[in-house]
């Protein structure tokens, strides 16, 4: 990774691009430092240290403490995220969005369009939902413009984070909504360290078993490479045809099918998703909100049994969904054919769509078991042992995926130009 970088920084146009992310990613950290007008940020405080926010915590953490300081990108990219997964599964449900989905070009900035005013309406929901239910002691809005002012601020810093996450996805390395989740997970990453450290200190903690929790974390982080670089090998022969007075094909290669296509696609959805309800619990405050905590988050005693299970569920179908949507095995088989490829001892055309088919629930079966369990084992974990730890297994997920998706997306960087001067 250390040398793929090295070398990426040697390349003009990839370190302008490497730059560009990085600038992006300091505009968005310093943006959380900017706190929303007419909100005392003292009782916000005082309501995370009194462990009257259970229901955010991890929100919180995965924002990078946006939440606690309610600055103005408080909701984060998760209305978007929401709002993308809603999209696509109407397209699926509705033929008429199915039929714009597959205009191509135009169909795709349609969606993507739509989904920015869909993730804008989310946030104007959350926003009021925040403003005038559960934080409603802090704001000291006098007024209806006031009032105004604090849910636009909010609004306004979703719609801010969407249009930088389209920038670095276009002019920078990497996918920017996905960066922007990471680079929120990173920067609570020193201050989980140093308070797992006061803990362990004082003696609320037992070194034993943070110690064990350590371990849980490398052999997650290891899984999930495994996961990522794990690859089932499809041999493919090309037939020999003659165009002209040249000879075309003859060679072998191979179809290079990913264990995880959808890499950390499911978990963030999952994530989005299972966050809804203590979006809800927001507007409420007494029984209905103590009902979600309790039945609903991680926070309650039987919400994490409740929550880990539709945690695994989801992840499950969001990875299955995702490959499917990424991997046509019906049009791979019919391009394999029209350029003279077959699978040794598969007939072309359905019988190729049929073996792909195959093969490809196996291994994402394979996935989607192994990101569920690795995302839902260390909050189980952690309940159990009585450790009060945030960074868990879906957050560690997030960060070690989006980091080697980065990563290959600059080595693809760096073949394409290497490719070009070849050319030249």
């Amino acid at each position: 990774m250390l040398s793929t970088l090295r070398n990426a920084w040697k390349i003009p146009d990839i370190r302008k691009r490497i730059i560009f992310t990085i600038l992006m990613l300091l505009v968005i950290r310093l943006g959380s430092s900017v706190p929303v007008p007419y909100m005392d940020k003292n009782v916000i405080k005082e309501m995370f240290e009194m462990g009257q926010v259970g229901v955010l915590e991890f929100l919180d953490l995965m924002a990078g403490g946006t939440f606690s300081n309610f600055s103005i990108f408080a909701l984060n990219i998760y209305p978007y995220i929401t709002a993308s997964i809603i999209l696509q599964l109407l397209t699926i449900a509705i033929p008429k969005l199915e039929e714009i989905a597959k205009e191509g070009e135009e169909g795709r900035k349609k969606i993507a369009q739509w989904t920015k005013y869909a993730g804008v309406i989310l946030a104007a929901i959350q926003a009021i939902a925040m403003t005038r239910g559960f934080f409603y002691q802090a704001v000291r809005a006098e007024g209806f413009l006031q009032n105004t002012i604090v849910i636009i601020s909010l609004i306004a810093g979703t719609s801010f984070l969407i249009w930088i996450g389209d920038l670095i996805t276009d002019r920078g390395i990497g996918n920017g909504i996905s960066l922007i989740i990471f680079v929120g997970i990173i920067s609570r990453l020193p201050s989980e360290i140093v308070k797992s450290i006061k803990l362990v200190s004082v003696g609320a903690l037992s070194p034993i078993k943070m110690i064990l929790f350590l371990i849980v974390a490398l052999v997650i982080i290891a899984i999930v490479v495994a996961l990522q670089e794990g690859e089932r090998r499809i041999p493919v022969q090309y037939a020999k045809r003659v165009v002209g007075r040249k000879m075309y094909g003859g060679q072998s290669t191979h179809i290079p099918l990913k264990v995880s296509m959808s890499g950390v696609i499911p978990v963030i959805f999952s994530t989005s998703l299972l966050a809804f309800p203590q979006t809800i619990a927001l507007f409420f405050k007494g029984e209905p909100s103590e009902w979600i905590t309790k039945y609903l988050t991680v926070q309650g005693t039987v919400g994490i049994w409740v929550y880990s299970i539709l945690n695994v569920l989801l992840i499950i179908f969001f990875t299955y969904f995702y490959t499917a949507i990424q991997f046509n095995t019906v049009e791979y088989a019919k391009n394999l054919q029209q350029y003279g490829g077959f699978i040794p001892g598969i007939r072309p055309g359905r019988p190729t769509a049929e073996y792909l088919d195959k093969v490809i629930s196996r291994i994402t079966f394979v996935g989607a078991i192994s990101l569920a369990l690795i995302a839902s084992l260390p909050i189980i974990l952690s309940h159990i042992f009585k450790l009060n730890v945030n960074f868990g297994g879906t957050a560690l997920i997030i960060v070690v995926g989006v980091a080697l998706e980065t990563v290959k997306q600059i080595e693809s960087q760096m073949l394409m130009r290497h490719y070009k001067g070849f050319l030249k």
